[in-house]
């Protein structure tokens, strides 16, 4: 996986292009994981325009139902017509995960209670991982994974575009799905990024940007040079 080594005072941050875990791997912290979702062509303009709305019951309680596994979100909604099926490409920010295996499998309905963000089942369970996030602010919009009608599919992909647009030129992030831009290395992204403080100067970073002049150092370089003189 390729990787950019990013200098700082204090420490050495290794910034990852994308970050691909196998279904069968355990989602964790706060990275963005590219999940898939299926759901009817309608629905599917409802959640790009105006986000998730998260179902009020299933296998791990309320929340958004996901996955790594683009094959299990194939298979819904049941009995949906192949021209109106739709499988949305996700990003999601799944926080603290808790996972629901033999030995958790009473806590598939109390998780959110216990202080997680995300439900993992893994594959093992059911054939097929399932993710449950509580908060639907989590969970973004990237594209269209799979459409059966190339017309609905080039459509939605322009709602998106236009969605995403609409964001930048006002100039706010929606974690929806529509890319803002972080406030450190200045970068578009739905998902925001974790802000440091520089440990010699104090001055916040974000371990995304490509350069960082610690004023510390800086001083303290300019102060030796003259004593050297």
């Amino acid at each position: 996986m390729p990787a950019k080594l990013v200098q700082f005072s204090g420490w050495e941050a290794v910034v990852e292009k994308q970050i691909v875990l196998k279904p069968g791997q355990a989602p964790r912290g706060k990275q963005g994981y590219t999940m898939y979702h299926g759901t009817h062509r309608d629905s599917a303009r409802a959640i790009i325009t105006g986000g998730f709305r998260p179902s009020a019951s299933g296998t791990l309680g309320p929340g958004v139902y996901c996955s790594r596994d683009i094959a299990k979100a194939q298979g819904y909604p049941g009995g949906c017509p192949p021209g109106e099926h739709v499988v949305l490409q996700l990003k999601v920010r799944v926080g603290r995960v808790k996972k629901i295996d033999g030995q958790n499998f009473a806590m598939r309905h109390s998780w959110q209670q216990s202080g997680y963000d995300t439900a993992w089942l893994p594959s093992t369970v059911v054939g097929h991982e399932e993710d449950c996030v509580k908060d639907p602010k989590r969970v973004a919009v990237k594209g269209i994974a799979h459409c059966g009608d190339p017309a609905t599919k080039k459509a939605l992909e322009k709602l998106i575009s236009q969605q995403r647009q609409g964001a930048e030129s006002s100039g706010q992030g929606n974690e929806q799905g529509v890319v803002g831009r972080c406030k450190g290395c200045k970068m578009q992204t739905p998902i925001g990024h974790s802000l440091e403080v520089c440990w010699g100067c104090d001055a916040t970073v974000c371990p995304f940007m490509g350069k960082h002049v610690c004023k510390r150092k800086e001083e303290f370089r300019n102060t030796y040079v003259k004593r050297s003189n």
